[in-house]
């Protein structure tokens, strides 16, 4: 399939999918965005999902070659670290990179609807709302659609990408004609969103910040807004927000744990967000491959869904469309060659990034708080100002790097390993130090207990 010949089709006009509308149409493809919702500019904010998104290198850069990082930027927030509220009420701030790196608080919303703007600037980019996919049909190469009238409408098309999410419809179509290997895993934890609003017009907190309160088995995070307020989200296990039925028992519940954020929200606003949001669920899904030779490719959340506690999510999927667009580049424009390659090379750190997704959930809700892991952080941090090159936190290459995810995984490993042998050599070097001027002292006061004990030196 030749540059700018036949019909290209994304299937859904999330954040993933209208990027990647935008790279192919600066590609040369003539292509139509499906998307199952109305247009969400004309529409009130849709409930359900997180608002606001962790933006970071590898998303800033997918933005940046299409043009788009300047005035995304323009609405974010930077924040330079995590700031940790112990249950005392003290705080005290984690660095997430060095100097001025940072991530950037974004709001979906207005991400999504500043790229779909920018999607029918392209002239070869036809925008659909309000179709939702029923079916495809990968031997005559035709998308059946039901339009908002209720109407079955059908397409043709020569090559399709599902971006339509993790229940990502067109991923079933491929399963059923391909038989993908795929995992779908909730987890038992679940998430409900607070809102603290300006005190006086301005934040309730210090905005360059993520705010954490970890509590072992959940927490609180805090992402600022550009309106000076913040989007708290609760984490925890299901069974716990089972637990709480009633207002005595919900700021109970925060009277023990988050006795300081009780203020910042307002007693009573804190009791009807409560109970007025929906409590969210997580799921992680893991697909392989990505492609089939039918023409049909599944980026972001629709190949990899992931819990958000690295942040990368989003980032994931724009890189996607970085990484896809640049194969693209080397193969001449063959999209079925670009896919092939693209899956081959994506799965393993999409496999990746979904399980240090997971593992940061713990770090961020319980070791964040723990000497050993502030230890282990100073550590790091002395290590890569001495070693720059060869030694790289695990964040700093998650969060300000574009190293492949499960090269990233590998070298983490290797680099605790090193640390760990480190920690083990300078243990073992204090012990003999600490033997042999012990001896020295013994034998120095008490010459006659060295001799009864037959030691040599």
């Amino acid at each position: 399939m030749e540059v700018g010949s036949g019909n290209v089709a994304v299937i859904g006009g999330g954040l993933v999918g209208a990027l990647h509308a935008i790279y192919l149409s600066q590609n040369g493809y003539h292509v139509q965005l499906y998307e199952a919702r109305d247009d969400i500019r004309s529409n009130k904010e849709v409930g359900g999902r997180s608002i606001n998104l962790a933006l970071s290198m590898r998303g800033q850069e997918a933005l940046k070659a299409v043009g788009l990082e300047d005035v995304v930027l323009d609405q974010a927030i930077p924040m330079y670290g995590r700031m940790i509220h112990q249950i005392s009420g003290s705080t005290y701030s984690l660095a997430y990179g060095v100097g001025k790196q940072c991530i950037y608080s974004v709001s979906r919303s207005h991400l999504n609807k500043l790229l779909l703007t920018e999607v029918e600037k392209r002239g070869n980019v036809e925008l659909l709302f309000s179709h939702k996919l029923v079916r495809i049909d990968f031997n005559s190469k035709k998308l059946l659609l039901l339009n908002a009238e209720g109407k079955e409408v059908s397409s043709n098309f020569d090559f399709c990408f599902g971006c339509d999410g993790a229940f990502s419809a067109v991923r079933r179509q491929m399963d059923r004609h391909a038989s993908l290997d795929y995992s779908q895993e909730y987890t038992e934890h679940g998430y409900k969103e607070l809102t603290i609003s300006p005190v006086n017009g301005d934040y309730a907190m210090p905005p360059n910040y993520l705010h954490i309160w970890p509590r072992q088995e959940f927490m609180l995070i805090a992402l600022p807004n550009p309106d000076n307020s913040f989007t708290a989200t609760l984490f925890m296990p299901k069974k716990m927000f089972a637990a709480i039925n009633d207002q005595d028992d919900l700021l109970r519940f925060f009277g023990q744990h988050f006795r300081d954020v009780i203020p910042k929200i307002g007693q009573e606003t804190l009791v009807t967000d409560y109970f007025k949001n929906a409590t969210g669920k997580f799921v992680s899904v893991k697909c392989h491959p990505h492609y089939i030779k039918e023409g049909a490719l599944l980026l972001g959340d629709a190949a990899h869904s992931m819990v958000p506690f690295y942040g990368q999510g989003m980032n994931a999927g724009f890189e996607d469309c970085r990484v896809f667009s640049d194969l693209l580049q080397l193969c001449n424009g063959n999209l079925y060659k670009a896919g092939g390659q693209y899956s081959s090379i994506r799965y393993e750190d999409a496999r990746a990034i979904c399980d240090l997704a997971l593992y940061n959930y713990f770090e961020m809700r319980s070791h964040v708080s723990s000497r050993l892991f502030l230890l282990r952080r100073r550590i790091d941090r002395i290590l890569f100002w001495m070693f720059p090159r060869r030694f790289v936190p695990l964040y700093s290459m998650v969060a300000f790097s574009r190293i492949p995810y499960n090269t990233v995984v590998q070298r983490a490993a290797s680099q605790d390993r090193l640390v760990q042998r480190g920690i083990a050599l300078v243990f073992l070097l204090g012990c003999g130090t600490g033997c042999a001027v012990l001896l020295w002292l013994v034998h120095k006061y008490h010459p006659n207990f060295v001799s009864s004990i037959g030691f040599r030196y």
